[in-house]
């Protein structure tokens, strides 16, 4: 039996799709070299895995099959694309991460998971459309397409025009409990894909889907938090985080306190549409219990904790 640390490592698109625009066969290639860096700092040092993933790329062409087929087969609502692409995503990470594991002489089951997460419905922010989602139109394209199918859609500076939808808060991972029984049973768990498939509670006590995206960074906290994890390892696109980002002073990170990692929060210094999530499942986390999270880039995790790579935050 697996019996080290558990850690909740949360992977972003870029572990799995660098282009954010790439086929199935890169897809898969990009998958296999970020599962090798997953076993050489992890599996190696006895961790009790769960491995969660975003799903932008991919639920957005998935949305652009809806549009495309509209008329000619049903629509498929949002909350169901992000199951699918659970699954679809699931299966590529989970392959990939069996065949690595028997080359390097692991005996580890490793299984996918489903996962909804509860949100509340009541609260009404989570009703507001915040969330870029699926591919670039034109103004005129983006007109046309928000009349037609009731989108709420939005500006991407020197990018185009994009649909936005519903972000909700995660509350709790449904089926978290399995999860936990999972890895006491020697498994590497694949969960919260996507940031899960959103789900609520009607008036009945019954489960029921909300078309909506729930942010990666922040399900992976909530996830980490319901397993008593001990470490949250966001994986994205750089190597640490910094002050000052992409001007002439900025700074790079190694270590932030939680107080600190507040501070820099509150003042702005981590905008939402890029390190300001990370920074704040960080701090939910920490908060809620987690020992220490680490933010660095896929290629720095290959040997995170041999050079001290990347940006670790802690309590203290």
């Amino acid at each position: 039996m697996v019996s080290g640390k558990t850690a909740v490592i949360a992977l972003g698109g870029n572990a799995i799709s660098p282009s954010g625009n790439s086929n199935i066969h890169d897809e898969f290639a990009s998958t296999r070299q970020s599962m090798r860096a997953i076993i050489s700092s992890f599996v190696k040092n006895n961790y009790r895995i769960v491995i969660t993933h975003g799903n932008g790329p991919q639920v957005g062409n998935e949305l652009q099959r809806v549009e495309l087929a509209k008329g000619i087969v049903p629509d498929v609502p949002l909350g169901v694309l992000v199951a699918e692409t659970q699954g679809s995503i699931g299966y590529m990470i989970e392959q990939s991460l069996q065949n690595e594991l028997k080359k390097a002489n692991y005996n580890l089951q490793v299984v996918t998971i489903l996962s909804q997460v509860l949100i509340d419905i009541n609260d009404n922010e989570n009703r507001i459309p915040k969330k870029y989602i699926g591919q670039y139109f034109s103004k005129e394209k983006a007109e046309k397409f928000s009349k037609e199918n009731d989108w709420v859609i939005k500006e991407v500076p020197n990018k185009g025009w994009r649909r936005i939808v519903p972000s909700p808060k995660p509350m709790e991972i449904i089926n978290h409990t399995l999860i936990s029984n999972l890895l006491d049973h020697n498994a590497i768990v694949i969960a919260s894909g996507g940031g899960g498939i959103p789900v609520y509670l009607d008036e009945n006590g019954n489960y029921e889907g909300f078309d909506a995206v729930i942010d990666k960074d922040l399900a992976s906290a909530v996830l980490a938090k319901d397993i008593s994890a001990d470490e949250l390892i966001i994986l994205t696109a750089v190597d640490n985080v910094y002050l000052n980002f992409g001007e002439k002073k900025q700074k790079k990170l190694n270590k932030l306190t939680l107080k600190e990692a507040k501070y820099y929060y509150k003042n702005g210094q981590f905008p939402d549409g890029s390190m300001g999530p990370k920074i704040l499942s960080a701090i939910k986390f920490l908060e809620s219990g987690g020992k220490k999270v680490i933010i660095t880039s896929i290629e720095n995790s290959i040997d995170i904790f041999q050079n001290n790579k990347g940006t670790v935050i802690i309590k203290e």
